[in-house]
């Protein structure tokens, strides 16, 4: 299935245009990708490895939940309905701020942080997007990416994405009854 993403300026404005997930945008337009980083109680982060059959970065591990905005999502909207299909949970993101945008090309990307303790064995993972879920610290992300097991994120944004993980304003409790269902 080809999905439809909505396009927009630099500063987040809807342009009333879309493109076919995947093709050339035009100059000065831009597309929605979101992220969500979830944190245990402990600190770590629930990240996720990606299925054999993913287009992109097959096999390597992840933060918890990325995937683009489709048409008609906002921001929020693409992390919580993303987080339900990839690995099942549930989470009210009402009210709640990116905790970080990153503009890399014609890519508005938000990065969400939220704080569960899920157990990996609970959540319901999406056998196309996702294959494994654990819970890692920033040191073994580090090393993960130079091993190069994990996305070649640098280095100082996963420890931004940790140090983030503390702010106030950022948490939310993922709600479990969508992992079960």
């Amino acid at each position: 299935m080809v999905e439809r993403v909505d396009l927009y300026t630099y500063d987040r404005q809807p342009t009333g245009e879309t493109a076919l997930r995947g093709e050339k945008l035009p100059p000065d337009r831009y597309r929605m990708v979101v992220h969500v980083c979830l944190f245990g109680s402990d600190g770590r982060m629930l990240i996720q490895q990606r299925s054999a059959s993913h287009a992109r970065w097959t096999g390597l591990w992840d933060v918890t939940m990325g995937g683009g905005a489709q048409t008609g999502d906002d921001s929020r909207t693409a992390a919580a309905r993303e987080l339900l299909e990839e690995i099942g949970l549930r989470a009210d993101l009402t009210g709640l701020p990116p905790a970080l945008t990153l503009r890399p090309g014609q890519v508005i990307d938000d990065f969400y942080i939220l704080r569960g303790d899920p157990a990996p064995e609970t959540l319901r993972l999406q056998a196309e997007e996702v294959q494994a879920v654990r819970w890692a610290d920033a040191g073994d992300i580090h090393r993960m990416i130079d091993a190069g097991t994990f996305i070649p994120y640098k280095h100082e944004l996963i420890d931004l994405l940790f140090a983030l993980r503390d702010s106030r304003g950022c948490w939310t409790r993922p709600d479990r009854r969508g992992a079960s269902g």
